[in-house]
């Protein structure tokens, strides 16, 4: 009962803890830059603020997209915590992402479809992976539901270390992190899809992208299984890894992301699979 009072718990705060993770890479992106940098609780403040800017709607159609793509993504999230089908969150992710994509695609801004494009192009690159996994998941536990990972008498990490470095590659992609932050690269198209979103519509894109890192972080936290004390270290390890790769590389183009993704983690969580399979 208060396993599951505590997943509701985190259901419910999981913007706000995707907000405190963004706060802390905002700092420290500022100290290896040298800089002071904001205060923790700055993407809060700058969410306050943009409740205060006045909407600029593009159409009706662009801005629902908008909301419903946060919302999507919450559902994936509390799907995941709660133990559900790992087949079904992959799904809704996908749909979230979809709706973004056809968003960025509704507006007539240049940027806006280049962004979206590159996003798409960035689901071809890292969901093939994630599906590999989550069959690798199913031959390992005979279920497809991530309650069955939670249950799992021994942590997934020493069954699948190749998967979960396949998982290592890919996030960059899914969070949009140097080097493979292409859909998003405000230098070049100053930050894709997002850029027809104001005001409050912006703020349930902003906020999605908070749902984003708990969803990622959640997935590495399967690797553990039950076990608490390595899903925290394991989350530790890969909350420095995202930000140290974020800070010290350069942002490949999106032929080379996608080459990287399917050449090298793809193969690596397919060999995980093989390796499950046979006995």
């Amino acid at each position: 009962m208060n396993d599951l009072l505590i997943r509701f718990f985190l259901i419910a705060l999981a913007p706000l803890i995707g907000g405190l993770i963004n706060g802390l890479e905002r700092i420290i992106r500022a100290r290896m830059q040298r800089r002071v940098g904001p205060p923790l609780l700055q993407p809060f403040y700058d969410f306050l603020k943009l409740a205060g800017k006045r909407q600029m709607i593009v159409h009706s159609a662009h801005a629902f997209l908008g909301i419903m793509h946060f919302i999507s993504l919450w559902i994936a999230v509390a799907i995941l915590l709660l133990g559900g089908d790992l087949i079904l969150v992959i799904f809704l992710h996908l749909l979230s992402t979809a709706l973004l994509i056809m968003a960025g695609f509704s507006t007539r801004s240049i940027f806006s479809h280049l962004g979206a494009s590159r996003m798409a192009v960035s689901v071809l690159a890292y969901e093939p992976v994630l599906i590999v996994i989550a069959v690798t998941v199913f031959m390992l536990t005979g279920s497809f539901t991530a309650a069955s990972v939670y249950s799992y008498p021994e942590p997934l990490l020493f069954k699948m270390p190749l998967a979960f470095i396949a998982l290592l590659l890919i996030l960059p992609v899914k969070l949009k992190k140097s080097p493979f932050d292409v859909a998003e690269a405000h230098q070049e198209i100053t930050g894709g899809v997002d850029i027809e979103f104001s005001g409050l519509f912006y703020e349930s894109v902003f906020t999605a992208k908070w749902l984003d890192t708990v969803f990622c972080y959640t997935l590495v936290y399967l690797f553990a299984a039950n076990n608490v004390w390595l899903g925290i270290t394991l989350i530790s390890f890969v909350f420095l890894y995202l930000n140290a790769l974020d800070n010290s590389t350069a942002r490949v183009n999106y032929r080379q992301m996608l080459r990287f993704s399917l050449a090298v983690a793809f193969s690596i969580a397919f060999i995980n699979l093989i390796l499950v399979v046979i006995p």
